[in-house]
């Protein structure tokens, strides 16, 4: 058990409740046919109807989307956890929901694309034009969530990174010319996040695990981008988990390698970054890992998303107490390892609520 309190916060996505008026690429956890472990998470985000939804939820939409967000804001604050976010809710997926605010972006020009070397194959949306901000949505979600609690809400969005590989690029040159466009974009909805109030902003690339050369060429550049002019007292976090299951508890599927980890840590120790988001839980890091983290805060991740069991207290809290033998705990924050979408509510709500436990220095359980 951890000799002193651990803050505690969440990644991203949390089941959505069924007043939700929109679809969600995760499959349904009670669903275990072949359709749920056989498709792609992209091919489900294809279908996951987002416009089609909207227009039949008509006037009743927003409403459903402040009551799914002021539930799933609540089941974190009682399951003990310090930074909750507001769970995704509006969003079919983590990425496109950014991309639909996004001039330059065409969701009616799929094109067929592998991702995530060769995880997916879907038809993605496809950038025939300069990418620009549309319309800023988040600071609206931010101040939805955070009036449900005292907590500070943190919102989460997509990097450049990320976005570029689950779409396809028609317009620009090269790969870092489209990162800096995209950085570029997504920064006028950061520094509006910001001046909204909002002191905990989370970018999410998964892709430099993947392909930490690139995150090293250009990918880190254009995160600080994303933060570039953000005020003081504002969390410039970005995580980095390393692969997501087609279903709950499958367990063969693509994972970055490992070392990846390694490979960019001194690099993001030296940007402008003041937390980095790892998972642990799936798959156990070497935790000398944490040691090349001199300053920057470490989002540890010790609760598997992807699989049913509950971990139990003891289990978490031997876990963090290996990770502050090697990092100042002042320094290291409990978390899942990603999203919660995969277990359905009751699993998801167990899981922090042990989290919480271990961090938090309750009894054991």
């Amino acid at each position: 058990m951890p000799d002193s309190r651990l803050l505690t916060t969440t990644i991203g996505a949390f089941p959505k409740p069924s007043c939700t008026p929109i679809g969600d690429w995760f499959p349904d956890p009670e669903d275990t046919g072949a359709g749920a472990k056989g498709e792609g998470l992209l091919k489900r985000w294809q279908r996951a109807g987002y416009e089609q939804r909207l227009a039949r939820a008509g006037e009743a939409a927003e409403e459903a989307f402040v009551k799914a967000i002021e539930e799933v804001v609540r089941d974190q604050v009682d399951a003990g956890i310090d930074i909750p976010t507001d769970g995704e809710v509006r969003r079919e997926n983590y990425i496109f929901y950014q991309c639909r605010h996004l001039h330059g972006i065409d969701f009616e020009h799929l094109t067929e694309k592998v991702a995530r070397d060769g995880a997916f194959t879907a038809g993605v949306p496809t950038i025939t034009g300069a990418v620009t901000p549309r319309v800023l949505v988040l600071a609206r979600d931010w101040r939805i969530a955070q009036r449900v609690t005292d907590r500070p809400v943190k919102i989460t969005l997509p990097g450049p990174m990320t976005i570029a590989d689950s779409v396809a690029n028609e317009c620009y040159p090269d790969p870092r010319s489209l990162g800096q466009a995209l950085a570029e974009a997504l920064n006028a909805e950061v520094r509006d996040l910001a001046a909204a109030g909002c002191r905990n902003i989370q970018v999410d690339e998964p892709v430099f695990a993947r392909k930490p050369r690139q995150a090293l060429e250009y990918g880190i550049e254009h995160l600080e981008r994303v933060f570039h002019g953000v005020p003081d007292g504002v969390q410039r976090i970005v995580h980095m988990c390393c692969g997501y299951p087609s279903a709950l508890d499958v367990t063969d599927y693509p994972k970055a390698d490992p070392q990846a980890y390694f490979r960019i840590a001194d690099a993001m120790d030296d940007a402008s970054i003041d937390a980095v988001s790892i998972e642990d839980a799936h798959r156990h890091n070497d935790l000398s890992l944490l040691e090349r983290y001199t300053r920057t805060t470490v989002l540890f991740g010790v609760v598997d998303v992807g699989r049913s069991r509950v971990e139990p207290v003891d289990e978490i809290a031997q876990r963090l107490g290996q990770a502050i033998e090697h990092i100042d705990p002042r320094r290291l924050v409990a978390a899942p390892d990603c999203g919660l979408g995969l277990l359905g509510r009751d699993l998801a709500v167990r899981k922090l609520s042990n989290l919480c436990a271990a961090a938090h220095g309750g009894a054991s359980g």
